[in-house]
Parts: C-alpha cells; sequence; structure tokens
C-alpha cells in the first residue's frame, strides 16, 4: 500500500477556496490519486471563515503611560459641513470608451455650461461617472455636445500654461456628426451629510451612505485645486512656482501639497495636509529620452542598437521596451516650417513601432486635390514638404492615438508636467531621497505653502456649498513612552531619549552556537569597471580586521585564515569556486562564505544570493569593496551584527521595565508573525512576492521567514503559500521553543493591506493559520484554540507630528512619541508611533491599526511592546522606525527576487519598460520560487539579513 498523503500537500490555490484535506487513512498512487477501493474524500470546509468578525474590534480605551506633551499634527478640523441637499447624477458622455481629454473637453465646454442649472461652479465631476448639485433637475438631461462648435476650441488650461491634451482634428472632410457627443445627466440619489454626524456619535454603521458622504467632500475640496493645477490622485503641483529638482535620466521631481478628508477621534472630520514629491517626464526630445534611460553614450549608438533583429536581440529588445515607456504621453512636434496650428497642437502617443522611419511609408492627404498623394517614406515626406533632413532616420517611428497619423521619433518632445510611474534607478532614488528628506522646519514651511497654494478662504467651490475649514493646525495630547533596557551579554544599556547606543566595548546577547570553522572569501570584479576595485591584499586586511572585531563583540571564531578566492567577473562562477575550495579544503560543507563586491550593482548582488541560498544552501554576506578599503571599525561592528544574526547569534534584547521579575513582555507562549507581499512597479511583469517571518526564540529576537511568488498585483496571500510558509515554521517552533506544544497567544502583524482588505485579512489569512494549527496538534490538544492578535501595520500615510521644543535638536519627535487621539479612528483600536530617531528629513509615525484581540491585551502593555520590540531589531543599535516582524518580512520579500526561477538576462528584459504582455496581468500564476539548500537548517535562520 501507498504511504497515506500529507494533509499539508493538497493544493491550495488562492485564498477563498476552501480547503478540501483528504483523509488522512486514504491509501494513494504515486501521482497523488487515490487507490481503487479506499475510503472517499472528505470535505472539510475551514471552519473559521464564518467564524471571523464582520467588524473591526472598537477600541478598549486609552493609553496612560508616559511622559504627556503637547504636538502639532499636519491636520485641521472641519469647521462646518454643507447644509443644502445634494443631488448625486449619474452621467454618461458618449459610449463610455472615451478618453480622459476628451472627457474633460466636453465637460469644459461652453455648450454643457449653459445646459446645467446654475452653471457650473453648482456642479461637481468626478470626471467619469459621477456629478453633485444643490439643484435638483425634474427630469434626466439628454443634449448633444459638438466641439467644432466651441470656440477657439475652448479646452481648460491648466494656471501652468502647459499644453493639454486636444482630441486630434482630421485633415480631412469631416461629416457634421464626428465631433459631437451625447451627454445624457441622470439624477439618482441624494447625499445625506448628516450620516457622518450619525456615523461620529454612535447612532448609525458605517455604510453605504457614510461612503457616500465622504466621497463627495472629497471631491468637493478637489475640485478647484484639479482645474488649477496638476492633480495626481489627493496631490497637486504647480509648475510654475513649485519646488522641483533633476532627478537625471530624463526625469524630474516636483513638491505639491496632499490633502484628504477623514473622519477623527473627537467625534469630527479633520483635513490632512502635507507636501507632496512625484515624479515627472522632463521637457525634452524623445530620442534624448530613451537614450538617457537606456544609458547609451550617444544617438548614434542608440540609433544602431534599438532593433529586435540586431546581432544582440535580448539588448536591443531591452532598449526597445524603453522606448515604449513613451505610450501614453502627450507631445508636440517640432522642427522648421510648421504652421501655427501645428506649433501648438498636442498629441499622444498610442505605439512605437517596430520599424525605422524610412520604412514607414504613407499616403499624404493633399488638401488642394481632395485626393491622397502617391506613397512616400517618412525622410522623403519632411524633406519635401518641409525640406528638412531627418538626422537620425534609423530610429523607429512615434504613432498618435490617431492611428492614422505618425511623427519621426527626433521631432517629438515631451510635455512637461506629465507623472513618471516606472520604478527609478539607483542614481535617481537616491537623488529623490536627497529632495523629500527635507528637516521638520521646512517640511512645515512646504505644508504652508501648500494651504496657500489651496487657499481654501477663496475657493469658489468651498465658498458656494458653506465648508469651513480651520485655518489652524491641530495641536494634540500625545505621550513620549519610557525606553526599554537594553540587555546585552553581560551588561545592560539604557539608551534614553537619545535613540541609540554605542556597541564598542560591548558583547552580543549570544554568540554564534557554532565556531565559524568552515568559511571562506571570494572576491568578485567587473571588468572594464572604471573606479578603483579592491585588491587581495585589501581584502586580507579587512579580513583580519573583521576577525578582531568580531570576536571583540563575543563572536567565536577559529579560523582566522579562511582561504580567500578570486577575482571572479562571474558572479555565479566565484560562488561555485570558493563553496567547492572551501569544501575541499575541509572535507565538510562550508558554513559562510564573504563576499566582495565592485559595486551596488543589483545584478551582481541577486546573482550571488541566488547560488548560494538556492544551488548551495549556504550563509553569505556581501560587503562593497570601496567601503572594504576604508576597513573602517564602524563598518565591521555593522556587518557582524549581521553576520553573528545569519550564524544564530542574537544582538541584544530589550528588557520591559514595568515587569521586574524577569523583564518579559509575554505572560504565555507567544508567538510573533509578520507577513508582508511587494508587487512590481507599475508596467512590470513581475510576480508579487509574499513573505512571512516567525520568531524562533522565546524573547521574539530571532525570526525565520518563508517566501513564495503570489499571483501577480494579488495582495491577499493564497492558502497554498501560507501553508507551504509556516506549516515547516510552525513545526520548527513546535519542536525548540515549547517542548512540541503550539503557542497560547498569536500576535499577526500585516503589512502593506489598504483599509477596504481589513476584513480579508481576518477572514482568509488568520482562518488559514488557525486551520493550519488544528491540523498540528488536533491529536495532542484537541480542544487548544490559539488567541490571536491582529495588527495591520502602515507607513504610507501622511500624519507627521511637530513637537517643537518638546522633539529632538531638529525638532522632530523624540522615540517613544505616540498619538492615540485627534487623527485617530471615531472608534476603532489604532494608534501613531514614533519609534525611531529621523536620521534626516521629518520623522514618520508608523500607524498601527489592531483588528482582532482575542487575548484582550492590556493598551499600555501592547504599546509598550510595540515600541521596546522596535529596540530588538538585529542589525541596528538604533530603534527602528517599524516592528521588526513586519521589517524582516519587508526584507524577505525583497530577498525573493533572488530566488526567481529566471535568468538575469531574462529579468532585465522584462524590468525593461512596459510591452503588451506586462501591462496586462498574465493569465499564467508565475513560476514557485526556487527552493532554498537546507542542509545546514539556513530556512530556520535569518538568512534574508
Amino acid at each position: 500500500m501507498d504511504d497515506p498523503i500529507d494533509p499539508f500537500k493538497v493544493p491550495h490555490l488562492v485564498p477563498g477556496v476552501e480547503f478540501i484535506r483528504l483523509n488522512p487513512n486514504i491509501a494513494m498512487h504515486p501521482d497523488g490519486t487515490p487507490v481503487v477501493g479506499s475510503r472517499q474524500f472528505v470535505l472539510d470546509v475551514n471552519e473559521y471563515r464564518e467564524q471571523m468578525p464582520k467588524k473591526m474590534m472598537q477600541r478598549p480605551g486609552f493609553g496612560g503611560a508616559g511622559k504627556k506633551i503637547q504636538l502639532k499634527l499636519n491636520s485641521h478640523r472641519i469647521e462646518s459641513l454643507p447644509t443644502d441637499r445634494i443631488y448625486q447624477y449619474d452621467v454618461q458622455i458618449g459610449n463610455g470608451k472615451e478618453k480622459r481629454g476628451l472627457i474633460k473637453a466636453i465637460w469644459g465646454s461652453d455648450q454643457l455650461n449653459k445646459r446645467l442649472p446654475g452653471g457650473r461652479i453648482d456642479w461637481l465631476y468626478d470626471g467619469s461617472k459621477l456629478a453633485w448639485s444643490t439643484k435638483q433637475l425634474k427630469e434626466d438631461l439628454k443634449f448633444m455636445v459638438d466641439l467644432d462648435a466651441e470656440p477657439d476650441r475652448n479646452v481648460p488650461k491648466p494656471a501652468t500654461n502647459i499644453p493639454v491634451y486636444v482630441p486630434p482634428v482630421s485633415k480631412r472632410p469631416r461629416k457634421d456628426s464626428e465631433n459631437a457627443h451625447l451627454v445624457i445627466i441622470r439624477k439618482t440619489t441624494h447625499v445625506d451629510l448628516n450620516t457622518i454626524d450619525a456615523f461620529l456619535n454612535g447612532k448609525t454603521d458605517f455604510g453605504p451612505g457614510v461612503i457616500d458622504a465622504i466621497n463627495f467632500l472629497d471631491h468637493l475640496i478637489r475640485e478647484n485645486p484639479a482645474k488649477n493645477h496638476i492633480n495626481i490622485k489627493k496631490s497637486y503641483f504647480d509648475r510654475d512656482h513649485g519646488a522641483m529638482t533633476d532627478l537625471g535620466d530624463g526625469v524630474e521631481a516636483m513638491r505639491g501639497v496632499y490633502q484628504s478628508i477623514r473622519m477623527a477621534e473627537g467625534k469630527r472630520l479633520v483635513l490632512n495636509v502635507d507636501v507632496s514629491h512625484t515624479t515627472f517626464w522632463r521637457r525634452s526630445s524623445f530620442p534624448s529620452l530613451v537614450n538617457q534611460l537606456s544609458r547609451f553614450m550617444d544617438l548614434e549608438q542608440l540609433q544602431n542598437h534599438w532593433r529586435k533583429d540586431n546581432k544582440d536581440p535580448k539588448t536591443t529588445t531591452y532598449i526597445f521596451n524603453t522606448m515604449k515607456r513613451l505610450k501614453k504621453n502627450s507631445f508636440i512636434v517640432e522642427h522648421e516650417g510648421r504652421t501655427d496650428i501645428e506649433k501648438v497642437k498636442v498629441w499622444r502617443v498610442h505605439d512605437i513601432l517596430n520599424m525605422s522611419s524610412r520604412e514607414y511609408k504613407f499616403r499624404p492627404f493633399n488638401k488642394e486635390t481632395g485626393k491622397e498623394d502617391p506613397e512616400i517614406s517618412m525622410p522623403e515626406y519632411y524633406y519635401k514638404r518641409y525640406n528638412i533632413w531627418l538626422q537620425w532616420p534609423a530610429l523607429p517611428p512615434v504613432q498618435t492615438t490617431n492611428k492614422t497619423v505618425a511623427f519621426p521619433m527626433e521631432l517629438c518632445h515631451m510635455i512637461p508636467g506629465q507623472r513618471y510611474p516606472f520604478k527609478l534607478n539607483d542614481s535617481q532614488t537616491r537623488n529623490m531621497i536627497k529632495f523629500a528628506a527635507t528637516k521638520p522646519e521646512v517640511r512645515q514651511n512646504g505644508i504652508l505653502a501648500g494651504t496657500k497654494m489651496l487657499n481654501w478662504a477663496n475657493d469658489p467651490y468651498l465658498k458656494h456649498y458653506k465648508l469651513k475649514i480651520e485655518e489652524k493646525p491641530i495641536m494634540t495630547n500625545a505621550r513620549i513612552l519610557d525606553p526599554p533596557v537594553i540587555q546585552m551579554n553581560k551588561e545592560q544599556i539604557k539608551p534614553g531619549t537619545r535613540g541609540s547606543w554605542d556597541l564598542r566595548g560591548k558583547k552580543f546577547l549570544e554568540k554564534n552556537p557554532a565556531p565559524l570553522i568552515y568559511w571562506g572569501v571570494a572576491i568578485i570584479s567587473m571588468p572594464g569597471m572604471y573606479q578603483r576595485q579592491i585588491q587581495k591584499p585589501q581584502v586580507q586586511a579587512f579580513v583580519s580586521r573583521f576577525i578582531e572585531v568580531y570576536q571583540s563583540h563575543g563572536g567565536e571564531v577559529h579560523n582566522k585564515q579562511p582561504l580567500v578566492c578570486g577575482p571572479y567577473p562571474d558572479p555565479a562562477k566565484g560562488v561555485e569556486d570558493v563553496f567547492t575550495a572551501v569544501g575541499n579544503k575541509h572535507q565538510v560543507r562550508p558554513q559562510f562564505i564573504l563576499f566582495f563586491l565592485p559595486n551596488t550593482s543589483t545584478e551582481v548582488y541577486l546573482r550571488v544570493k541566488k547560488s548560494c541560498d538556492c544551488r548551495y544552501g549556504v550563509y553569505s554576506q556581501c560587503v562593497q569593496g570601496m567601503q572594504a578599503m576604508k576597513n573602517d571599525p564602524q563598518y565591521h561592528s555593522n556587518v557582524a551584527m549581521k553576520v553573528n544574526a545569519k550564524l544564530g547569534g542574537t544582538t541584544s534584547r530589550a528588557i520591559n521595565v514595568t515587569n521586574k521579575p524577569n523583564g518579559t513582555y509575554f505572560s504565555k507562549p507567544t508567538m510573533i508573525i509578520g507577513a508582508d507581499v511587494s508587487h512590481a512597479a507599475p508596467g512590470i511583469g513581475a510576480p508579487s512576492y509574499a513573505a512571512m517571518t516567525v520568531s524562533m526564540d522565546r524573547h521574539a529576537a530571532r525570526y525565520a521567514a518563508g517566501v513564495q511568488t503570489n499571483g501577480y498585483r494579488v495582495e491577499m496571500i493564497s492558502t497554498r503559500n501560507l501553508r507551504d510558509m509556516l506549516v515547516p515554521l510552525f513545526r520548527q517552533w513546535m519542536a525548540t521553543i515549547a517542548g512540541g506544544n503550539p503557542p497560547d497567544h498569536v500576535y499577526y502583524f500585516r503589512d502593506g493591506v489598504s483599509e477596504g482588505q481589513y476584513l480579508n485579512v481576518l477572514k482568509y489569512e488568520v482562518a488559514d493559520m488557525k486551520e493550519i494549527w488544528k491540523e498540528l496538534y488536533r491529536l495532542a490538544r484537541p480542544n487548544h484554540e490559539v488567541m490571536y492578535t491582529v495588527i495591520v501595520a502602515e507607513k504610507r500615510h501622511h500624519i507627521r507630528f511637530f513637537p517643537g521644543a518638546q522633539g529632538d535638536r531638529n525638532q522632530n519627535p523624540l522615540p517613544g512619541t505616540i498619538v492615540d487621539k485627534d487623527v485617530t479612528h471615531p472608534f476603532e483600536n489604532d494608534v501613531y508611533l514614533c519609534s525611531h530617531k529621523a536620521i534626516q528629513g521629518t520623522a514618520r509615525p508608523t500607524h498601527y491599526h489592531m483588528l482582532m484581540d482575542e487575548a484582550k491585551v492590556k493598551t499600555d502593555d501592547f504599546q509598550r511592546m510595540l515600541y521596546d520590540h522596535c529596540y530588538q531589531y538585529m542589525r541596528s543599535t538604533t530603534p527602528v522606525s517599524l516592528f521588526p516582524a513586519v521589517y524582516y518580512a519587508h526584507l524577505a520579500s525583497n530577498r525573493a527576487r533572488a530566488h526567481e526561477d529566471i535568468s538575469e538576462t531574462d529579468r532585465k528584459l522584462r524590468d525593461s519598460g512596459p510591452t503588451k504582455s506586462t501591462w496586462e496581468k498574465p493569465v499564467e500564476e508565475p513560476k514557485p520560487l526556487l527552493d532554498m539548500i537546507n542542509r545546514i537548517g539556513m530556512r530556520w535562520g535569518m538568512w534574508y539579513i
């Protein structure tokens, strides 16, 4: 008889697909099918699905621990709401497939304005389907708008004088009806703003009425700034007066203002206002932009290497994909001999054609004869018509949204003020951080400039609807929690409010369990690189100093002369050679390899990690050659913390100063789980990566991690992934931490989930985990139930603290500053915590929202645990800004890229730019990640740190 099936091997493809478990006693064939005559399948629906709460938990009370202070928030109270009755309308323009620019032109037409009762000042429009007004229509409006009849094609222009997209006018005679569009406006319901007050006073539940009211107010505050400034979601940018910087490679960044209305604690509405930074295309010719993005030296190289049929098809496909980033952008055509109309005409890119301008032929329309002329090539046309020769005729033509019209790429110039939506390269990212990271005083001035730009008091729509916003920002009662004591090996450190402590002369809490004996060093080189590369004597000097520093922190190193190999121009070859050489020398599997990299190249780093993790199963640490040349002791200490964690040691732990007997935070066996799902940048066809971390000691200082692909832009972690990642980690935790028993209490920290997905986290992810626990201990402890406390951690928000003199020397909040009033949820259990010291810029607190708490943790105990555990981050001597379980999950999900089953050449091609396949979600699920080799127990260690 075949072995019975493991219930954890049954496929679970997507969240919400119920767990179909086979009876463990069923005999199975090797292919997974039941043996004839065995008992039937047993359908086991996850019983926890429907047991999960249908609402978020309510706030049990406010915290009281810590020093009380007052600080300023970047939020303003809403003083009064509209009192008139608001009617909501459904708007249909054309057949529903019209482009946004055309819809904007129609709504802004004089013909439509004359049809609206009260004029456009009384009407708000979301640019798609909904409109609002204080005027009630007696019957539906149905009429035609002929844009050709508008005086001078009167399309509203932004105040920044940036040309906007004008629907193309054909050069051929058109029928009278070609540019006439049907508009239908139907009354659907009315918006009752009293529902907001009823909800805030606990008289009604949060439902469609409240959502409609908030949606109306959101569009009310954006109506005027969206018409007068560059509008991207809830942010507004003024190109004429806003701060800007060149990020390089054809991209610039602009500083604007963000505003968002929200319901808050204290039974009030508040308006959150902050500075906002977004990237835009620079005004430049298309060839110049592509040249910068693809890093070619000149246009001659670009012209000669972009074609797919060139000798290097992969590289040229990468360049062609880079050109595709120009799609959907507006541009003007610049050359000698243009007419006045042609000089201001705005076009939009539909596609970049896979041919040269020489190969593109068409039949131009002759106005004099009213017929098409004979076929002609693009260079010939421009010579005959405008007496100009194309300089780069081998570049591809740019096809417009009027698909019969195309232009030579060299004549196309990007219109400024158009968002650049793609992932920034390393250089651009560094420049963006420098631009966006401003000190609190500068940020406050930026917010003040933003409020002046918004000019609420003179906003015609706010005045018309009688919405008033308090000019002064909110002052709130906050607290500063007492910092924990840091336990090292034989001494304790009291960091106070400094937000850091010195590692010199200190030994790690726990050294590496096994002495470092079987290890080696590899040098990765890059031939032809212009900067100086590290040499073997410098590597040996670094290794000797590293051993001294690591031993001074308690690390145990028995082999002080590891084998040094290289240099290797091929990273994969380097890993193979050093692994083999160390193994042959010691006749045992290597424990650890130290790599010296030539630069910050992500490609080289990923290749090293892929080979170490998934091919050889050995811990690795990469250091930058330029940094290693300095041989700085502080750098050695930073590297030593990472190496010690990977080899099984622990840097330090926080001691709970309120729990005097043992300084712990848990009164019962407790596990902490962190989870994060990272997604590719827009337009990139890479899969999403799910990562889950599980605490692996009693103090929740060490965490193991599992990673896996999770579909394409799918936020909820699939049932199959949850089981694949967590079952081995749960079993390891039970075997090594709890004597074979499950935990009594689990904290589940989830990162990156929007409010609309909170209930899904409970219904799918938490329910799946509870089902796993039931399977693991159903025989030993059938009546045991693991209690869950579920928290979402969020950094992507715009709340900021400005404590002034009660902050640090830069007027940033001190570590431990916590706010749970005035800008938190009216009823639910959330809090903003600034746990770190801001090294640069303005500190961003983390928003923690507790969704469920079966263990009924006391508010002060929870908030202290949140703060104190930020001091346990393994590779830092400062408290971090995010709870470590989530921080580690974020690191692991980023590292998952190295485990993807794809060549580096194909990865570069895929990630180069938006092709048709990457703009659309692939039909097939992504391939699973490569398995990690677990010969030395890497899966239970901190391999990702």
